[in-house]
């Protein structure tokens, strides 16, 4: 849908409207007035591996409002964020009563076919435990900012199907994606945690990553758990209209065998590096925008050599990125002549690329939106 903008508009809400017009996951839902009332509209929007998420919704769907933002790790109380993630079966909608801060005592464990809606509140999920995606699929992460995470040791907590389930040591990680499938991340606000804001590991796959904003951090995105770990070879993850920085070092992403499509996004500068990986990843650096900083390292590149590995034969390409204060990419394997590693998208993961002079536009509501209650997001 387009939208013919009058002369007469202000020229930030015409550079919104411009904005809106070329994402194609928020022109999906946010010229739509009336979302309140229609918030399901979201999962047919999404786009990239993790596709439609509309097994999200239909019949037997479950409306859960949290309305208390305290923690019980292992006893939830109704109203809580927690009971709604892990308690209640099926499939579930959460949104939120009103603005809240949820410190989680442990992390949350988030169960299939769930979708977290934080639009028309701000909601933070800060200062102590955070998000973890373990086995499980069909799930929507929208609209929090999350912050602050902390390390944690092992412990129990409620778990998915009303199970008391033990938890490993977490690094302090905002979300973790650990053996997850389909999962829809959008919209959110990351930003100082412990390791990273975004962890996707061992087998996950099928996830796009849209619209969210990463700042001040060191270690951002990592795709794939460890070099000995094979089956991340099957991991393909969406990397689109993020903005990432300011004050952001490195991992953007760091990706391990699997494939990523990096596409659209805003690089405001790194330290180390914007995109790197080891053991033989696929990358296609698409239409991006990267501005590399002042003084120190321009190059956006950088590819970690095990043991007697060869980096030339792997698949990292740049197609019509745009780069800006010296910023340079080097190319390595033999895709080139294609046009990079292709992603080989569905019918319903295909997106329209943009140019990459339009990422400032794309990427200008990056992150957690402010919805308020008489206009559009």
């Amino acid at each position: 849908m387009l939208l013919f903008i009058s002369p007469n508009a202000t020229l930030a809400k015409r550079t919104k409207m411009d904005g809106l017009n070329m994402n194609v996951i928020d022109r999906c839902w946010r010229w739509n007035p009336n979302w309140r009332s229609n918030r399901q509209q979201l999962a047919t929007c999404s786009v990239g591996f993790a596709g439609k998420m509309t097994n999200n919704i239909g019949t037997g769907l479950t409306q859960y409002v949290v309305t208390d933002p305290s923690d019980n790790p292992l006893d939830p109380k109704p109203g809580t964020l927690r009971y709604g993630a892990a308690m209640i079966g099926g499939k579930k909608w959460i949104t939120f009563q009103r603005s809240m801060n949820i410190r989680l005592e442990k992390p949350l464990l988030i169960s299939s076919f769930t979708a977290i809606d934080g639009r028309g509140a701000e909601v933070h999920i800060a200062g102590n435990a955070c998000l973890m995606i373990y086995k499980a699929s069909n799930i929507i992460i929208h609209g929090l900012r999350i912050h602050h995470c902390k390390a944690q040791g092992p412990s129990s907590v409620m778990g998915p199907g009303s199970k008391i389930m033990p938890v490993g040591p977490v690094d302090g990680d905002a979300i973790r994606l650990v053996t997850a499938s389909k999962v829809w991340l959008d919209h959110n606000t990351l930003y100082e945690c412990d390791d990273g804001l975004l962890d996707i590991t061992r087998g996950s796959t099928d996830i796009t990553v849209s619209n969210n904003w990463f700042r001040y951090q060191n270690k951002v995105m990592l795709l794939g758990h460890d070099d000995g770990f094979l089956r991340d070879k099957n991991m393909k993850v969406t990397v689109m209209y993020n903005h990432f920085g300011p004050n952001c070092n490195q991992r953007m992403p760091r990706i391990r065998y699997g494939y990523a499509h990096v596409v659209n996004n805003l690089y405001q500068g790194w330290m180390q590096y914007a995109i790197g990986g080891s053991m033989n990843p696929s990358v296609k650096s698409q239409a991006n925008l990267f501005i590399a900083p002042k003084s120190g390292n321009k190059e956006v590149t950088w590819r970690s050599k095990s043991s007697n590995e060869e980096t030339s034969s792997w698949q990292f390409f740049s197609v019509d990125d745009a780069f800006e204060n010296g910023a340079s990419f080097v190319h390595s394997g033999t895709a080139a002549g294609s046009g990079g590693a292709k992603p080989g998208y569905s019918r319903e993961q295909f997106f329209s690329v943009a140019d990459a002079k339009s990422v400032r536009l794309l990427t200008k509501s990056a992150g957690a939106l402010r919805c308020t209650p008489r206009s559009r997001c």
